[in-house]
């Protein structure tokens, strides 16, 4: 028997899913290669990587599970939550080094009796979010909301960084999906995958890239959507050791609205540029897609939530309820 071990750490769940499912989302493929031509690209020779790469993250975490009371024996449930995002720039002169790091607390209820917490470790903003659909988890919504203020504090650290340090040189790379975030030069580095969007023949060319080498680009369209959420997008295998056929495998993805010409760009770009940065397993339990800056980014942002025991201390007094000294 021949066998692979996925190097990537079993917590973090799996890179690919045993089981890729076919997305709904329509794959436009013939846009920088006809389809009976589709192979593996090697990167562009003489192309020179960006001075500057501005790495763009976010992390959150459910510092305590609690309820609003509504009166009349009635209460909701909700969360308070901490999150971050920050950006570390990558360049010559400095090397890589934290440039914004934007630490945010909020009060997560559908209950419209909610208000801000104010604690001792700091004050829980209120955002009120509607509740999810019928039959659904009420966690799930607010779970789901969490996450979109992380994503827009993303965004507002990553166009604050921008508009102070950018320049025509640079490029943003976001861990994760862009989702809304429209921004010059920025590319969405998804390092896991839970569906396939290529037609079943086009995937093989996803298993037979070499490290450094890409797909052509593609286009996802999403039938009866905002536009916002169509996208360009290619896959690239980062340099590693020899395992499953998706290991080391990351997709790439840009704004829809974007003309092919400089998708393609982009897409040269991204395999001159990512690579440099991919880890390796003994540094870091998620490589090579874990690139360094933006590991080292989320220990940044994750010291900067807090201590846990603290805040969850501060929210019980705050709620009255009596804490041992």
């Amino acid at each position: 028997m021949r066998f692979t071990v996925d190097p990537w750490d079993p917590s973090y769940g799996t890179s690919v899913g045993t089981d890729l499912e076919p997305s709904r989302v329509e794959a436009v493929v013939g846009l920088e290669r006809p389809v009976e031509q589709w192979g593996p690209i090697d990167p562009q020779v003489g192309l020179l990587a960006p001075s500057r790469v501005l790495f763009v993250d976010g992390v959150r975490r459910t510092d305590a599970q609690v309820w609003v009371d509504e009166g009349g024996g009635v209460a909701s449930p909700a969360l308070c939550a901490s999150y971050a995002a920050g950006v570390v720039c990558c360049c010559p002169d400095e090397g890589a080094h934290l440039v914004r790091a934007d630490v945010r607390r909020s009060l997560v209820t559908s209950s419209a009796d909610g208000v801000d917490v104010v604690t001792t470790a700091g004050t829980y903003s209120c955002t009120r979010v509607e509740s999810g659909r019928p039959g659904e988890d009420p966690g799930t919504a607010l779970s789901v909301a969490v996450q979109t203020r992380m994503q827009e504090t993303e965004f507002l650290v990553a166009s604050g960084v921008r508009d102070e340090h950018g320049d025509d040189d640079d490029l943003v790379v976001v861990d994760g999906a862009l989702g809304r975030l429209h921004l010059p030069r920025a590319l969405g580095l998804v390092k896991t995958h839970a569906r396939t969007y290529l037609p079943a023949d086009l995937n093989g060319v996803v298993a037979a890239l070499g490290p450094g080498r890409r797909t052509p680009v593609f286009r996802l369209e999403q039938p009866e959507s905002d536009r916002a959420l169509h996208r360009h997008t290619w896959y690239l295998r980062l340099p590693g050791p020899p395992g499953a056929p998706w290991a080391g495998i990351v997709r790439i993805e840009c704004g829809g609205e974007l003309p092919a010409e400089l998708v393609v760009a982009l897409a040269d770009l991204s395999q001159v540029t990512l690579p440099r940065f991919a880890s390796v397993a003994y540094k870091d339990s998620r490589a090579p897609q874990n690139l360094y800056p933006i590991a080292g980014l989320e220990r940044a942002l994750r010291r900067r939530l807090g201590e846990p025991a603290l805040l969850y201390r501060a929210l019980r007094r705050a709620a009255g309820v009596p804490v041992p000294a």
